[in-house]
């Protein structure tokens, strides 16, 4: 991998490949990214509602539901899964190119996905007159690798189920003869780079010993891989914006339904008080990082009722849209607070339980998922066909739904038809 130093300097000698802004802005300017984050039209709305000027970076070719915004001006950049320093130079030539425009105007960069806190955390924003609303140095490192949140959550007082780091299959085969299952695998990285180029892992839920195997083989030791007790639960969520007097603009909620039954991203979630048994350890985990700005700390909740730790979101989440449906703005609040750490964004914030959001297109996918049925023995409780489909198509009074803004309505329906397309042409399968 290629060094900080080595990156920056590449960076700086490439010559622009983005396109500039066609006007300066004459408000605050905002650049977001990507725009294929699931969380992009909501925190882009956010900004603009907050009298930010707002341009978004797209990998280029790639469908992304923000592009249909009357709000937002997209500009492409080469994706990083296919060159990582051809992206890393093109992100830099459009931050390079929108502040020659914007001349004295405050101007911030937010990341929205992990890739984009990535390629940040790397450039010298700062020397360009840009203030990072995203972790850097130390607190980057924590928001990209789950091995080491695993490990500060625990010190928090966090519940965290075992935990092992492996490198090789051999280190899995040593591993995998006391195992005890069912057991869950996933990347420790969130973005593993081999060799200047972002690789991909998949994610297991194994059983048994065959279905171990199976998942070491499509593994392969391609990056470091982290296991951990299967544990079944329902998934929660904390949230909250750490500003230097410490956290402020608590919130939580909890999924109703997850796209995928397996593991995924919730399709429908709905507020709730923030519980206090997770308040403590979450304060702890903060202060003792050093962090600044929005987080969401992701748990499980299991049938006893106790919390497990799952993973630290150092960047806006998915189900973003249901903060903003309780007034809880926290991208345009971390914006505030980058460009003046003694902002008082977040102070008066009054979270409301019971609002429930849901995402249209995930919810279609749900239906198809647990149609298709788990592909381990370890889920047991794979939900009834008949009962979700009862759920998914009802509609209660009051419920609300991700990236819908009744003056810029062809992003919604974008955002339903490319999740279908992209998870029935790239991830489902019957």
């Amino acid at each position: 991998m290629t060094t900080l130093a080595a990156e920056v300097a590449e960076v700086k000698g490439s010559p622009s490949q983005a396109a500039p802004s066609p006007k300066p802005p004459t408000r605050p300017l905002a650049l977001v990214g990507f725009a294929e984050a699931l969380a992009a039209p909501e925190a882009a709305w956010s900004l603009v509602d907050a009298g930010f000027e707002v341009i978004a970076f797209a990998r280029k070719g790639r469908p992304a539901a923000l592009r249909h915004s009357r709000c937002v001006v997209c500009h492409e950049v080469c994706a990083p899964e296919s060159d990582l320093q051809a992206s890393l130079r093109d992100l830099h030539s459009l931050l390079g190119s929108l502040g020659a425009q914007a001349g004295p105007a405050p101007r911030v960069l937010l990341p929205l996905d992990d890739m984009a806190v990535w390629m940040a955390s790397r450039l010298e924003v700062e020397e360009a007159g840009w203030h990072l609303a995203g972790p850097q140095g130390s607190c980057a490192e924590l928001a990209l690798n789950k091995y080491l949140q695993a490990e500060a959550a625990r010190a928090a007082g966090f519940n965290v189920p075992p935990t092992a780091l492996l490198r090789s299959p051999q280190e899995l085969e040593q591993f995998s003869a006391g195992a005890v299952f069912p057991l869950i695998l996933k990347p420790a990285e969130c973005v593993p780079v081999r060799a200047g180029q972002v690789s991909s892992c998949g994610k297991w839920i194994c059983a048994s010993r065959g279905e171990l195997e199976r998942a070491a083989a499509a593994w392969g030791g391609r990056v470091p891989l982290l296991v951990q007790a299967f544990i079944a639960g329902n998934g929660e969520g904390i949230f909250g914006l750490a500003a230097p007097p410490g956290v402020r603009a608590w919130s939580a909620h909890r999924r109703l339904r997850m796209m995928n039954p397996q593991g995924s991203g919730s399709s429908a979630c709905a507020s709730q008080a923030v519980a206090e048994d997770v308040k403590g350890p979450a304060e702890r985990f903060i202060r003792q990082c050093g962090w600044q700005g929005l987080f969401m700390i992701e748990l499980l909740r299991d049938a006893s009722g106790k919390p497990w730790f799952v993973e630290l979101n150092g960047r806006t989440w998915g189900s973003l849209a249901l903060a903003r449906r309780q007034g809880l703005e926290y991208p345009a609040w971390h914006a505030r607070l980058a460009l003046d750490a003694q902002s008082p964004a977040g102070l008066d914030a009054s979270p409301a339980p019971g609002v429930v959001c849901r995402n249209l297109g995930r919810e279609l996918m749900h239906l198809l998922f647990v149609l298709r049925g788990p592909k381990s023995k370890a889920l047991s409780g794979w939900p009834p066909l008949g009962k979700t489909l009862a759920q998914v198509a009802w509609l209660h009074r009051g419920d609300t739904f991700y990236n819908w803004r009744r003056s810029d309505p062809r992003v919604f329906f974008a955002d339903t038809g490319y999740t279908l397309q992209a998870n029935l042409l790239k991830r489902f399968r019957f």
